[in-house]
């Protein structure tokens, strides 16, 4: 499902020079190159954390990273050649937007299943906590007939390991 040409190599930073049309292009190319590497790599995470692989999916952290600098590093560059950019490419400076846009929307997909599978492994580790809570604490009865309150004592701290 990438949209992008992912086989170009990471940008590489320039000094901010007034663009032609040559370097134009390149400052887009170099834009195209950093969100089709990103979302190549981000599709990826979202297949294993999907499938349910998530130590897999965090070994692509540090690749992450990485690539997520040469974006931020090509949007800055386009950014800082915006203006002149506008006035000798504004037919690519379009298409940049519209390929943004819908590199956005590829994220937001991904941000979605991370949050998923976050508020599952959250809920998981909360309903493993109130049987262990429902085992601990004694089932006595107050004078009155009620299910008494269990005391601190009788709570057991659950310790989870944040890593995999």
């Amino acid at each position: 499902m990438n949209h992008f040409n992912a086989s170009r190599q990471p940008m590489q930073q320039r000094p901010n020079t007034a663009p032609g049309s040559t370097e134009a292009r390149k400052l887009a190319e170099d834009l195209m190159d950093a969100m089709s590497a990103l979302l190549g790599l981000i599709e990826r995470e979202t297949e294993l954390v999907r499938a349910g692989k998530v130590r897999e999916a965090m070994t692509l952290e540090s690749k992450k990273q990485e690539l997520s600098r040469n974006y931020v590093g090509a949007v800055s560059q386009l950014k800082a050649n915006q203006a002149q950019l506008a006035k000798s490419a504004p037919e690519l400076l379009s298409t940049l937007h519209r390929h943004h846009d819908a590199f956005r929307a590829m994220l937001q997909v991904n941000l979605t299943v991370l949050a998923t599978a976050h508020a599952v492994s959250e809920s998981v580790v909360r309903g493993v906590n109130a049987e262990i809570q429902k085992r601990n604490v004694p089932n006595t009865y107050t004078a009155a007939g009620r299910r008494a309150a269990p005391g601190p004592r009788h709570i057991t701290p659950l310790a989870v390991s944040r890593s995999l």
